[in-house]
């Protein structure tokens, strides 16, 4: 804001940032609850001076003015507390008096984010257009000759495998000369993905571990979700809870002293360990939790001080090739577990994927690969590495699936696909689609905020504030004042929700293919998309 008229380079109007904060002078009652919920603080209460021209009513008397003071709410104009169009004031205000409004110029604040020679860093989601996934249709439906089922009618056991799956033959020689076999998990398709305690709030994180255990233990659909960087809370690693959980180690080794140590106290195995060389949304950087988020809780978790950012290095410093991962670093986490739990790496979407999987076909350790496609969301990255960087997942996991397919390996070594799943809620259709492109399962992250947690960021830069820890619906945030605003049981029943539609739409797409006891992975036959050249690179039929 201009100070005694001067003007410098970062003065801004409210003309100039992208959500403008309108105001019924008439109808506040000033209670404060506005600038109270405000989570990055954008108004403020303000005190003014108004001047009302005072006419001359006689001839004895002059015009003049009157000035008049009142308070009332004020928005800031200062970057740093931009309003980002949450609409929390909206939501807690009684008379219905103030709410954002976004500006009419949508490249405002494009050239005043870098202040300080910092380039703009954003959690949330990249804004991208509507993309492969969305566009593919489900062409083949069996009528007569193929036994075409009801959805509604038949009971379906819709489940994929996790672990390397053998040849009978190579699996008995292993058997025999190690006195061992790759452990297998049958879960379901769909994964709630990384994201890690501290990114998300204690409650977020407590409220999908509870959706994820009512669904196993009530429903019987054997889900998992997987932790990310970040270790896990001690209770949930010495509870029976953990085999429904995902163990994730990354290049920051952050809470694995505490997971190491208490592997003998641990009721049960996890599920499985994922070790991420790569995310898709930030390809070639590592994680980052900044250090708004690194509470004492969370610092004691990940065996760090309180109040630091939490960089992770972009590679795991030990390892310098994918044959150096698997021999050392897959191999000892399976001997860390007495090689009861299956091993497998992630990696960003790549045009190296093939490389890496050509590796792993090679060592019977590796049990799986993830791969994380461009368009995901994180929870901090710079711009210019969510906008710029990453590959599309459906050509990926498809390349991939058919080179297992020329080794006559597609049975062997699972794939599982993430970034962007269900980004325009459409999540059952781009989980069928990847599905019959190759892929074993998918994982969400993004989605299962948005629709069991109620995120209200967009893809026009609406709220995307998760990297700075003040969540306006306290899902990304470590602040008791805002994660206290979640109830974890209504997180986990939302989850539960989530899923039984998923399940529901699932069964819809696969039953007119006649398939009730399997996932139809890589029946690449059953799609189709109008593109000619996406139809060529999927090696999928081209309809119009």
């Amino acid at each position: 804001m201009a100070t005694n008229g001067t003007i410098t380079p970062s003065t801004l109007s409210k003309k100039d940032l992208p959500w403008q904060v309108l105001w019924d002078k008439e109808r506040c009652a000033l209670c404060g609850r506005c600038t109270a919920a405000c989570p990055v603080h954008a108004i403020e209460l303000g005190v003014f001076r108004k001047r009302i021209i005072q006419p001359a009513l006689g001839k004895d008397t002059q015009p003049g003015n009157v000035y008049q003071v009142y308070y009332g709410i004020r928005q800031k104009t200062d970057p740093a507390y931009a309003c980002v169009g949450c609409a929390t004031c909206t939501l807690v205000c009684p008379n219905e008096c103030i709410f954002p409004v976004r500006s009419d110029e949508i490249d405002k604040l494009r050239f005043h984010i870098n202040q300080g020679g910092q380039p703009r860093r954003r959690g949330g989601r990249r804004n991208v257009p509507e993309g492969i996934l969305d566009r593919i249709k489900f062409v083949r439906i069996s009528m007569l000759t193929d036994p075409a089922l009801d959805a509604g009618r038949h009971e379906f056991e819709l489940r994929t495998l996790l672990g390397r799956i053998l040849p009978p033959e190579e699996g008995l020689r292993l058997l025999r000369e190690e006195g061992w076999m790759p452990p297998v998990r049958e879960i379901y398709p769909l994964i709630i993905g990384s994201m890690s305690f501290g990114a998300l709030s204690p409650t977020m994180w407590e409220g999908l571990q509870m959706g994820v255990a009512y669904l196993n233990e009530e429903l019987g659909m054997p889900v998992r979700i997987c932790t990310g960087e970040g270790g896990v809370p001690p209770r949930l690693l010495r509870s029976r809870f953990i085999k429904y959980v995902i163990i994730q180690i990354a290049s920051g080794y952050f809470g694995w002293d505490e997971i190491i140590h208490a592997i003998p106290e641990m009721k049960e195995d996890p599920c499985a360990i994922e070790i991420k060389y790569g995310q898709g949304a930030k390809p070639g950087d590592g994680g980052l939790l900044m250090w708004y988020k690194v509470n004492k809780l969370i610092a004691a978790i990940r065996g760090v001080p309180p109040g630091v950012s939490l960089p992770s290095p972009p590679t795991h410093q030990t390892l310098y090739s994918i044959e150096e991962a698997v021999a050392k670093m897959i191999q000892s986490l399976y001997m860390a577990w007495g090689f009861r739990v299956p091993v497998y790496p992630k990696i960003s979407g790549t045009t190296t994927a093939l490389a890496v999987l050509n590796n792993l076909t090679r060592n019977p350790y590796a049990a799986g690969l993830a791969i994380d496609g461009e368009d995901g969301g994180t929870g901090a990255a710079y711009n210019v590495s969510m906008d710029h960087m990453g590959h599309p997942i459906a050509s990926n996991i498809r390349e991939c699936y058919l080179n297992l397919v020329k080794l006559g390996k597609q049975n062997e070594i699972p794939l599982f696909a993430a970034g962007g799943v269900g980004k325009r809620g459409n999540l059952a259709a781009n989980a069928a689609a990847l599905i019959m492109l190759g892929a074993s399962g998918v994982q969400i992250g993004k989605y299962i905020m948005q629709a069991a947690a109620g995120c209200v960021g967009s893809e026009s830069d609406r709220c995307n504030i998760c990297n700075i820890g003040l969540c306006p619906k306290g899902i990304t945030s470590q602040d008791p004042r805002l994660y206290r605003r979640l109830d974890p049981e209504k997180v986990a029943e939302r989850v539960v929700d989530v899923f039984v539609s998923f399940d529901t739409e699932l069964k819809k797409i696969v039953a007119p293919l006649g398939r009730s006891t399997s996932l139809p992975i890589g029946m690449s036959d059953a799609i189709g998309i109008d593109d000619y050249h996406a139809a060529e690179r999927l090696q999928i039929k081209y309809v119009v």
